[in-house]
């Protein structure tokens, strides 16, 4: 039997341990997951089970999306490209989908920001600051949405606060270079 083949019926047998572990109790299921531990017998005879991490070690996975295509990434991706009409129908898709999703919100701001929706972003910006506070990478958007309105000086109080969050954060740095060079009226430089 080839490795590969080793590997894909153990991986067969892990899917079908799971399924059934899910329509049982969860003390059937622990019970179950723990004749799997190495025990301190098998830690000596340098047996593979010897090297499985116990559950303290064990950390949970960062989740990565099921499809790259979703409405978050394609809504991400017709951003980088400057299609915002397109990116404002995926972000507000997402949104819809996942209503606590505080990137969704984050970027439905940044694309009705695109599109000169001020009052649209403004309260996209607020779900996202119900949802995740005023993070500096709010506050920072938050703050070149009122740039790009020309309230330099309501501009300038945001992205004060989000320096005052994050002081090394070199995009905050750019918007108030940027929002320096606007407010002397120079065009200002990206």
């Amino acid at each position: 039997m080839s490795v590969g083949a080793m590997r894909r019926g153990l991986l067969l047998f892990a899917c079908l341990v799971g399924l059934s572990a899910c329509e049982t109790d969860s003390n059937t299921a622990s019970t179950f997951l723990s004749t799997f531990r190495p025990t301190p017998d098998s830690a000596t005879t340098g047996s593979i089970s010897s090297a499985w991490p116990t559950e303290d070690q064990v950390k949970p996975a960062k989740l990565m999306p099921s499809d790259p295509n979703d409405d978050l990434s394609l809504g991400k991706e017709n951003f980088r490209q400057g299609n915002y009409g397109l990116a404002e129908r995926y972000f507000r898709k997402a949104v819809e989908a996942g209503p606590k999703d505080a990137e969704a919100w984050l970027g439905l701001a940044a694309a009705y920001d695109r599109l000169r929706r001020f009052d649209l972003a403004d309260r996209a910006y607020d779900e996202v600051i119900k949802l995740g506070g005023p993070t500096p990478e709010v506050l920072n958007n938050q703050g070149y949405s009122f740039m790009l309105r020309g309230q330099y000086g309501r501009a300038r109080e945001i992205l004060l606060a989000a320096r005052a969050k994050d002081p090394g954060n070199p995009y905050i740095a750019n918007n108030i270079a940027m929002l320096d060079d606007a407010a002397r009226g120079r065009k200002p430089t990206r």
